[in-house]
């Protein structure tokens, strides 16, 4: 594998699962420039365990003698759990705040801790992580999950998953509980909710089933709600994607079978908080052999981040469940960045794919779609897993996490480079940690996972980040 590979060209030789070839710019990596990391154990600034990273922004980015400095925002998700044993805690919703700086000469990224934004809802409460079970509650007209006894009894249920700021220093939030995207004020209060299409809303029996201990009937999957999401650099389109199929959409031919997941677009332009999408299309996820040899795929890659180009590209994080952190005993095989395309994909928006709970498959026995229905092209860019590229900054395969799950993009700031980029990829950690603590009680694990960075080099024609 050659360091610096061609993503995206015409007549292009498409992976598995891509679909068609791209047309759109080339787009070109230059491999991996750094890398940085955080200890398990880290305590944050409400004394929590820091676990992180499910989401990241890099903002006030700027160059500092030989090297650069900003601040880099990250999103836990809800805290330490264990659903197979029913554990959870009254984790408040946060995001955190760090000093970062880079020097590519010897690829260095430091991470220094500093504070953070607790989340609260329309009446100023603190968000749990605790699931909601069947319980709800209303505000401003709105059904939000919240557990009715319990661990965080009364509190709006969050499984926090992307984060995307806006450019007043407002910022969303996507969920997994409701697949709700939330919009915040720049002080970390709620000001209103998208809420999913009744395709994407998980039910059950014809009621809203916002748990994550049972898989609703239709709609999101468990534990797999509005993973990726991201405004174009115009700040006028909104991109959600789900992790994996829908229910509905999910074949009867084992773990691969979800690989056809939603993509849906909202105007922002107007209204930040639109009722409906515009746009609303199919990505078909990769697919791999579990056990790493050529044999038949048998497994999907989950979609586990994006970051908008345009009004129609976005890079997206697709990975296997294997690394550390996991409780699988396979090779981590598949860990990818994607460059995706929905130019010429069908637009379900308004159809009863979106209204209702018709599925995109033309059959339930495999993933094959519906005739009419074409999905989003895709290539790959970055395999996060090569050994040549990993040996770079002193790193082998064998120590990366399993959840890689959060990317942020930032100029190279170089005249004689204008459309080079630094694409920081952060994994989230689960908050494993040999000394952990979560809401001033013990979560000790037998191994630190820590939380790291990657910095990857990108040559991306025609996009501009924007004001």
């Amino acid at each position: 594998m050659t360091l610096r590979s061609l993503a995206v060209a015409l007549c292009l030789s498409i992976p598995l699962g891509a679909g068609m070839p791209l047309t759109a710019p080339a787009a070109e990596s230059d491999g991996l420039v750094g890398t940085g990391r955080l200890d398990a154990g880290t305590v944050d600034f409400l004394g929590d365990t820091l676990g992180s990273f499910s989401s990241l922004q890099v903002r006030d980015w700027r160059r500092v003698g030989d090297g650069y400095e900003g601040v880099l925002w990250t999103l836990p998700d809800r805290g330490r759990n264990d659903p197979e044993a029913r554990l959870f805690y009254d984790y408040s919703a946060r995001l955190h705040r760090f000093r970062v700086r880079f020097t590519p000469a010897d690829g260095r990224v430091t991470l220094e801790p500093d504070g953070g934004l607790v989340l609260r809802d329309f009446d100023g409460q603190p968000f749990t992580g605790a699931d909601p079970g069947k319980g709800t509650q209303v505000q401003q007209g709105l059904l939000l999950p919240s557990p009715h006894e319990g661990i965080g009894a009364g509190k709006v249920s969050l499984d926090a998953e992307s984060l995307q700021f806006t450019a007043d220093g407002g910022f969303y939030v996507g969920d997994e509980y409701a697949a709700n995207v939330y919009y915040f004020d720049p002080q970390g209060r709620l000001r209103g909710v998208i809420q999913p299409p009744p395709a994407v809303a998980p039910y059950r029996d014809g009621q809203p089933d916002f748990g994550s201990l049972r898989p609703p009937q239709t709609g999101r999957r468990n534990n797999q709600g509005v993973e990726g999401m991201s405004l174009s650099p115009d700040g006028r389109t909104l991109f959600v994607v789900l992790q994996s199929a829908l229910m509905q959409d999910s074949a009867d031919d084992g773990h691969k079978g979800r690989r056809n997941t939603r993509v849906l677009v909202y105007d922002v332009s107007q209204d930040p908080v639109p009722t409906a999408p515009v746009r609303h299309h199919v990505v078909q996820l990769p697919v791999y052999r579990d056990v790493g040899d050529a044999g038949k795929p048998d497994r999907t890659a989950a979609q586990s981040e994006i970051r908008a180009l345009d009004g129609h590209r976005f890079l997206m994080l697709s990975r296997d469940g294997a690394g550390l952190g996991s409780e699988s005993n396979a090779p981590a095989v598949y860990k990818r960045i994607l460059l995706v395309d929905t130019h010429e994909a069908t637009n379900l928006a308004g159809t009863v794919y979106e209204t209702g709970t018709e599925s995109v498959l033309q059959r339930r026995k495999d993933t094959v779609l519906r005739p009419g229905i074409r999905p989003a092209a895709w290539t790959e860019l970055v395999d996060m897993l090569d050994p040549v590229e990993l040996a770079r900054v002193d790193l082998v395969p064998g120590q990366l996490s399993e959840k890689w799950e959060a990317m942020g993009l930032v100029s190279v700031l170089d005249p004689a480079a204008p459309e080079d980029y630094f694409l920081f990829v952060g994994n989230d950690n689960d908050f494993i940690a040999r000394h952990c603590v979560m809401t001033g009680q013990r979560c000790h694990s037998p191994l630190d996972n820590d939380s790291r960075v990657l910095v990857y080099r990108l040559t991306l024609p025609g996009y501009s980040p924007g004001p």
